[in-house]
Protein backbone atom coordinates (compact mmCIF):
# COMPACT_ATOMS: atom_id res chain seq x y z
CA UNK A 1 0.00 0.00 0.00
CA UNK A 2 1.31 3.76 -1.20
CA UNK A 3 1.83 6.47 1.55
CA UNK A 4 -1.20 8.14 -0.55
CA UNK A 5 -3.34 5.32 -0.09
CA UNK A 6 -2.12 4.85 4.20
CA UNK A 7 -3.00 8.52 4.64
CA UNK A 8 -6.37 8.49 2.67
CA UNK A 9 -7.53 5.62 4.73
CA UNK A 10 -6.52 7.39 7.65
CA UNK A 11 -7.96 10.66 7.20
CA UNK A 12 -11.26 8.80 5.48
CA UNK A 13 -11.48 6.20 7.24
CA UNK A 14 -12.62 3.86 4.45
CA UNK A 15 -9.95 2.43 1.59
CA UNK A 16 -10.30 5.05 -0.70
CA UNK A 17 -12.52 6.95 -3.26
CA UNK A 18 -13.29 5.69 -7.05
CA UNK A 19 -14.42 8.54 -9.42
CA UNK A 20 -17.77 7.54 -11.11
CA UNK A 21 -20.31 8.95 -13.44
CA UNK A 22 -23.42 9.97 -12.44
CA UNK A 23 -26.74 11.08 -13.84
CA UNK A 24 -28.43 13.93 -11.66
CA UNK A 25 -31.69 16.01 -12.49
CA UNK A 26 -30.56 19.59 -13.98
CA UNK A 27 -32.13 21.58 -11.68
CA UNK A 28 -31.12 19.72 -8.54
CA UNK A 29 -27.66 20.02 -9.23
CA UNK A 30 -27.63 23.44 -9.49
CA UNK A 31 -29.67 24.28 -6.67
CA UNK A 32 -27.26 21.90 -4.96
CA UNK A 33 -24.42 23.73 -6.26
CA UNK A 34 -25.90 27.14 -5.22
CA UNK A 35 -26.28 26.12 -2.00
CA UNK A 36 -22.58 24.68 -1.39
CA UNK A 37 -23.73 21.10 -1.25
CA UNK A 38 -20.85 18.86 -1.57
CA UNK A 39 -22.28 16.59 -4.14
CA UNK A 40 -20.02 13.38 -3.66
CA UNK A 41 -20.13 13.58 0.16
CA UNK A 42 -24.35 13.60 0.05
CA UNK A 43 -24.15 10.64 -2.43
CA UNK A 44 -21.55 8.84 -0.77
CA UNK A 45 -23.28 9.43 2.49
CA UNK A 46 -26.73 8.54 1.29
CA UNK A 47 -25.56 5.57 -0.48
CA UNK A 48 -23.49 4.30 2.42
CA UNK A 49 -27.26 4.14 3.70
CA UNK A 50 -28.91 2.36 1.28
CA UNK A 51 -26.23 0.03 0.75
CA UNK A 52 -26.65 -0.74 5.13
CA UNK A 53 -30.10 -1.40 4.88
CA UNK A 54 -30.37 -3.42 1.41
CA UNK A 55 -27.52 -5.55 3.53
CA UNK A 56 -30.27 -5.88 6.51
CA UNK A 57 -32.58 -6.35 4.54
CA UNK A 58 -30.68 -9.55 2.76
CA UNK A 59 -29.59 -10.20 6.06
CA UNK A 60 -32.81 -10.62 7.73
CA UNK A 61 -34.52 -12.29 4.26
CA UNK A 62 -30.92 -14.90 4.70
CA UNK A 63 -32.16 -16.09 8.36
CA UNK A 64 -35.62 -16.03 8.18
CA UNK A 65 -36.10 -19.59 8.58
CA UNK A 66 -33.46 -19.50 11.85
CA UNK A 67 -35.66 -16.04 13.26
CA UNK A 68 -39.29 -18.41 12.84
CA UNK A 69 -37.51 -21.51 14.58
CA UNK A 70 -36.42 -19.20 17.07
CA UNK A 71 -39.20 -17.48 17.75
CA UNK A 72 -42.13 -20.46 17.61
CA UNK A 73 -39.08 -22.18 20.55
CA UNK A 74 -39.64 -18.91 22.81
CA UNK A 75 -43.30 -18.93 22.01
CA UNK A 76 -43.53 -22.42 22.76
CA UNK A 77 -41.14 -22.53 25.65
CA UNK A 78 -40.84 -19.45 27.16
CA UNK A 79 -37.68 -17.09 27.38
CA UNK A 80 -34.63 -19.30 28.29
CA UNK A 81 -34.07 -18.54 32.39
CA UNK A 82 -36.95 -16.86 32.48
CA UNK A 83 -37.43 -18.56 35.69
CA UNK A 84 -34.98 -16.99 37.28
CA UNK A 85 -35.99 -13.38 36.08
CA UNK A 86 -36.28 -11.21 39.04
CA UNK A 87 -38.44 -8.37 37.71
Amino acid sequence: MSATQTARRGRTGVSGKHATNLSLSNDVLEAAKSLGINISRVCDNHLREVVLREQEHKWREDHADFIAAYNATIEAEGLPLDEWKSF
